[in-house]
């Protein structure tokens, strides 16, 4: 709890950071639901998210770039408007009552552009409100504010659905985003220290050379792609709850809700983490961690299918019980050993990198982090069309525990790793 008391600042832009996140996990949750009601089809889901993948790349790119030239402060609020505004039209669509999903697509598209370029600055600021030494605590409470954005957010999102409808899921999200606002307008000026260089294809360059001679900085960005894009069984939610465990939308929340426990109960327990050196190290065993348990969910799936125990229901009474409770421990593991995986991540980025450089790093980190789950959502989609719905989680789970061991046996640099001493 140190970075809250020690910086009034950081406390602000954290609350209102979690407080928006619970609306803004809620509604990506939503339009799952939203599109899997109107289709019928996991592809058209996983699409969601694929569809927004290269706006995504392009916003990281040049959100680093407006991070390290301008105010930060000004970047962040500007981008947050923008994303406020697309939870409008989405609220508008719903009450509309329209079933076209190309309003889906390119709203959603919007949001998560704005999002990228929201996070991109706001993790560059966050070096500049607290101490070194205080940055893997701070990772950490963002690993608390995650756990409840993403608890209570699909929490809220299976109920409302279930109760309320969509428009009104959307309408508590334009709601809740306002809290964003609070944290961001309250900061001070938060200028790049250093050389400043104007967005453009030099800036990007520059950036791009910098990350090719940062061995340790890029093999974080490596072993996270390789996380996310074989570990993201989420656009299976859906398809998971009405046709394999059961339980509708019910379901679909507590799969979800059950990563973001294991965030929240790891960050509550994450006083120690501070302590441990070798960043590299941790960052390896806790992303194959994190793979074991991806398979796990895989294999409870095919357990489920192969032996004709599956539940075509959207009634939560009619669901497999059983099915559900191991699945969500499974995926409570993936959220406990990522969020280990992220806080090392976080702060071998913000303490390796100089300040003038790190909104670019920053908007290739974000790149990766919100990019990486849009790839893995279409092999996802992929692989369940053309095979079945259990085969990749229980593949990706075994790809990652493999990739990340050769990654780490190839990098000695990764894994000496030390935090006493960071080196880019």
């Amino acid at each position: 709890m140190s970075p809250l008391r020690q910086s009034p600042a950081f406390a602000r832009l954290w609350a209102g950071s979690a407080i928006a996140g619970i609306g803004g996990q809620m509604t990506i949750v939503a339009v799952g639901l939203h599109v899997y009601e109107l289709t019928g089809s996991t592809f058209a889901v996983a699409m969601v998210g694929t569809l927004a993948l290269i706006p995504m790349i392009a916003a990281g790119l040049y959100g680093g770039m407006l991070a390290d030239a301008f105010d930060r402060r000004r970047v962040a609020l500007a981008s947050s408007s923008v994303a406020w505004l697309a939870t409008i039209g989405l609220a508008l669509v719903a009450w509309g009552g329209s079933e076209v999903l190309w309003p889906f697509y390119v709203l959603t598209t919007l949001t998560s552009v704005a999002a990228t370029i929201t996070g991109t600055a706001r993790q560059a600021i966050v070096p500049r409100l607290v101490s070194r030494e205080l940055l893997p605590a701070a990772s950490a409470l963002g690993g608390v504010s995650m756990g409840v954005m993403v608890t209570v957010g699909p929490a809220l999102a299976g109920v409302l659905v279930a109760s309320v409808g969509f428009g009104w899921t959307y309408t508590i999200d334009v709601i809740l985003f306002s809290a964003a606002f609070l944290g961001i307008v309250t900061l001070p000026s938060i200028r790049p220290e250093g050389e400043r260089h104007r967005p453009g294809l030099e800036s990007v360059r520059t950036g791009l050379r910098f990350l090719k001679g940062a061995p340790n900085i890029r093999m974080s960005f490596i072993v996270d792609i390789i996380a996310m894009t074989f570990g993201r069984p989420h656009a299976l939610f859906p398809a998971v709850g009405a046709l394999v465990i059961g339980g509708g939308a019910v379901t679909v929340g507590i799969l979800t809700a059950a990563s973001a426990v294991g965030t929240l109960v790891c960050s509550l327990f994450s006083g120690r983490i501070g302590l441990v050196r070798k960043h590299g190290i941790a960052i390896g065993w806790s992303i194959a961690v994190y793979g074991a348990f991806v398979a796990g969910f895989g294999a409870v799936l095919a357990f489920l299918a192969l032996t004709g125990g599956t539940r075509p229901t959207t009634d939560i009474e009619g669901a497999s019980i059983v099915a559900l409770t191991i699945a969500a421990v499974m995926m409570a593991g993936t959220g406990a050993a990522d969020n280990v995986s992220s806080i090392f991540r976080n702060t071998m980025l913000q303490s390796a990198v100089p300040d003038n450089m790190r909104g670019r790093l920053q908007g290739i980190f974000t790149v990766v982090v919100t990019g990486g789950p849009r790839v893995g959502d279409f092999y996802v989609g992929v692989l369940a069309l053309v095979v079945a719905v259990w085969v990749p989680p229980l593949l990706g789970g075994i790809l990652i525990m493999a990739l990340i061991a050769l990654c780490l046996r190839l990098t000695p640099s990764f894994r000496h790793y030390n935090a006493d001493s960071p080196t880019p």
